[in-house]
């Protein structure tokens, strides 16, 4: 009777409609699936997925009143805000002819950054229930927001920069996702919505217990609604193909890392939205190859300001150096490349997504974090679980070339490479059966039944 029910069940899915979101949301849709739920996505128009990629799911597109200049914008809090001030009404007259033919929907589950898809299904009195795509321990951070503006923190001042966050250690001030953040306020705004639960039934996070259990436990009693870490997720969907790259994915370098030797080559990328400078990249590009490593480095189009990526490297010496050590790429397949033998190391921006695929796989990392919650990730990396390196300063080719050596070929960076084959292992037994993510998922099964 019980798996009559999860066949009939359809749980509906709206995701944040950018690369990092998707991804988990993408995951967590395969993980239920094969547990034997019916899965249909609420998609924004903007940035649809290929429906032919998936065809296990069925999709709703969302229309949207965004104006081009808002699509194109730089300022991404303010197009997440207007996203969510444009997907209320059409996600309900959506889901509403969805229950006339019928179909009924077990529950919405939907991405935290739209927290108006709350409103939504509190008003047709549907189960709701968040996933939260980053760490645990951003939530956290988030709900001691308010407190520490009551303590007078805010606005947040240079000078307390290095100083410990009251509460959140191991955050330091400047950690923190605010921090000589340009457009403060609105952040904050979206922050404050998105930590607030609202009225939805659960929490899934794409995090395990042995990262962040002593902040899940924190959440759980703070909270007091069901918690379920059942991350992360991609490792519990090894024979599920998942096309859910907004890039062409160039398979060209798996080719060249074959050519390579075990653990040679330093990865960098940093990830689907964040830009550098050209002044910064040719610095990169002469510490990578002053270190005398080699290097598979993904360059995606827009994410060098102001200029075009194939008109950065014109010094014929820079450019003869690189065709030696280096293998460049618009964008690659992530997973793949870090699970591959000549991989070493990885320069990362630290996304939570990027963060725990590396660690999956034992690969250390390089942190240069951008924004968001990328600079508590990379505080965790290095200060917590002790995997990888932060590069702070400005970006300077020399400094870059210590860094890069320091994780590649010396001492230090061997033991950093051993602790990270250290929680490969804890997270793998995390997600096999009896592990506790794995155990997680069940109960997460049993309490969508019971809804």
């Amino acid at each position: 009777m019980e798996m009559e029910k999860q066949k009939s069940s359809r749980i509906v899915l709206v995701p944040c409609p950018f690369q990092g979101h998707i991804n988990p949301m993408f995951e967590l849709a395969s993980l239920l699936y094969l547990k034997g739920f019916s899965i249909t996505f609420a998609h924004s128009q903007f940035n649809f997925p290929n429906p032919s990629n998936h065809p296990c799911f069925s999709f709703l597109p969302i229309p949207h009143d965004l104006s081009q200049f808002q699509a194109s914008s730089s300022n991404f809090i303010a197009l997440l805000l207007a996203l969510n001030d444009n997907i209320a009404m059409p996600l309900r007259d959506i889901l509403v002819h969805q229950q006339q033919q019928n179909d009924e929907i077990l529950c919405i589950i939907y991405d935290s950054i739209m927290y108006k898809v709350a409103e939504v299904a509190n008003n047709l009195k549907l189960p709701s229930i968040i996933l939260e795509t980053s760490s645990a321990s951003l939530f956290w951070t988030y709900a001691a927001f308010n407190r520490l503006e009551s303590e007078g923190y805010f606005p947040l001042k240079d000078s307390i920069a290095e100083d410990f966050v009251p509460g959140l250690d191991p955050l330091r001030f400047k950690d923190l996702p605010i921090f000589n953040f340009p457009n403060v306020d609105d952040l904050l705004h979206l922050i404050k919505t998105t930590s607030d639960i609202r009225t939805s039934s659960a929490v899934i996070w794409n995090t395990t217990e042995c990262l962040e259990q002593p902040i899940l436990e924190k959440l759980k009693q703070h909270y007091e609604i069901p918690c379920f870490p059942v991350g992360p997720m991609h490792k519990s969907i090894k024979n599920v193909i998942n096309r859910t790259s907004l890039t062409t994915e160039d398979r060209n370098c798996i080719m060249w890392l074959d050519k390579q030797v075990a653990k040679s080559v330093l990865y960098v990328s940093i990830g689907s939205l964040a830009s550098i400078t050209e002044r910064e990249v040719t610095e990169i590009a002469w510490g990578l190859v002053s270190s005398n490593q080699h290097f598979l480095w993904v360059i995606r189009s827009g994410s060098i300001t102001g200029s075009d990526p194939k008109s950065v490297f014109h010094e014929k010496n820079l450019k003869e150096a690189i065709e030696k050590r280096g293998y460049i790429v618009e964008w690659a397949p992530q997973k793949e490349v870090l699970g591959h033998f000549a991989i070493g190391g990885f320069w990362s921006h630290c996304g939570w997504n990027s963060t725990l695929e590396s660690i999956c796989e034992g690969v250390p990392l390089i942190c240069r974090p951008c924004f968001g919650d990328q600079k508590m990730n990379s505080r965790y990396v290095s200060y917590v679980w002790k995997v990888g390196i932060v590069l702070e300063n400005e970006l300077e080719r020399g400094e870059i070339e210590r860094v890069v050596r320091k994780l590649m070929v010396s001492e230090e960076g061997q033991e950093i490479r051993q602790r990270a084959m250290d929680l490969k292992l804890e997270i793998e037994k995390s997600v096999a059966e009896n592990g506790s993510s794995y155990k997680c998922l069940d109960d997460l099964v049993k309490f969508l039944l019971s809804l």
